[in-house]
């Protein structure tokens, strides 16, 4: 099976809902920036602080390319991602691309409840991130709309909701 890449802003479920399919299918699971920073010894946050933004773009592709040679693999792309170079039509040419589509609403409390670990939002208020969110999505979707597919992902919150989408995930993709 050629790769399933989750794509889409964060907080949208890609790395829960890539643990899930990968334990309902036995399918390796692959959380890019883990991997990156698995191979770079280095935290997301340290290599943007070291190489800066393009540099850091440089090198996810590179592991985005060698992730992406991995056959019967689930990958948890970074929300930024698809939007640096040919990312997006070089993932829509070797697997399958899948945008988690997730209200803003939904995005707005998972990410208020998750910002202390996430650098980039973890001082802002409440009307901040709303509009931040609002912002970078508007900037972004020109990307994620390129995907195969869209899956709703707005019920993830327990681990019965969790559950039934990644077998409602596994059954709409026909993962074997």
């Amino acid at each position: 099976m050629r790769p399933i890449f989750l794509i889409g802003y964060m907080g949208c479920g890609k790395s829960t809902l890539g643990r899930m399919v990968s334990s309902l299918t036995g399918i390796d699971f692959i959380d890019l920036d883990n991997y990156i920073e698995g191979r770079y010894h280095a935290s997301v946050s340290q290599l943007f602080a070291e190489r800066g933004e393009h540099g850091f773009r440089d090198l996810e592709r590179a592991m985005l390319h060698e992730v992406g040679e991995f056959e019967d693999v689930i990958v948890a792309c970074g929300g930024g991602t698809p939007c640096f170079f040919d990312n997006m039509d070089w993932m829509n040419a070797h697997g399958t691309t899948v945008f988690l589509d997730t209200s803003t609403d939904k995005l707005f409390a998972r990410l208020k409840r998750g910002r202390h670990k996430r650098p980039l939002i973890a001082d802002k208020t409440d009307d901040e991130l709303r509009e931040f969110i609002i912002t970078a999505l508007d900037g972004r979707m020109p990307h994620y709309s390129k995907a195969a597919i869209v899956f709703k992902s707005d019920l993830m919150e327990s681990e019965s909701e969790k559950l039934a989408t990644g077998r409602r995930f596994v059954e709409e993709l026909n993962i074997h």
